[in-house]
């Protein structure tokens, strides 16, 4: 990007999952009637969906009652960042060989928990947009219109 160039781009979706597949933490958000949610959980990319582990709980109860999910994942440095937000349907895996393709992704927890039930969100859409980091504007003097 030139200097004078918008400092926001928009990705395609090829350049979103690509970004996706760097990462391995994103943040999950959940919607139950009136309470939203927010979870860091680890995860991977898996095809065309996104894996991630999970035990019994709010998280777990939360996507039986509404599967309807936002999924997160940013990153930056000190000159670039981006973000990709991924719209879908999370669902647990039920059958064995969902769950063995799931194991075969090497996800593991990043801390020492009991996660067995693998939890695959179903992408309606992905979008994300990449920044380009520079000090802000000098606001004094004309402005361009």
């Amino acid at each position: 990007m030139s200097t004078n160039a918008d400092p926001i781009e928009t990705l395609t979706t090829e350049q979103s999952w690509e970004r996706l597949r760097t990462q391995e933490l994103g943040r999950l958000v959940t919607h139950v009637g009136e309470t939203i949610d927010i979870f860091p959980v680890n995860y991977a990319v898996d095809g065309d969906g996104i894996l991630f582990r999970t035990a019994p709980g709010s998280k777990l109860f939360e996507l039986t009652v509404n599967a309807d999910v936002l999924f997160e994942v940013d990153h930056h440095t000190d000159t670039a960042a981006w973000s990709v937000i991924v719209r879908g349907h999370a669902s647990a895996l039920e059958s064995d060989a969902d769950v063995q393709r799931a194991e075969a992704a090497g996800l593991r927890p990043w801390i020492p928990t009991d996660k067995r039930v693998y939890v695959r969100i179903a992408p309606t859409s992905v979008s994300g947009r990449a920044f380009r980091r520079a000090p802000e504007p000098d606001r004094d003097g004309p402005q361009e219109y």
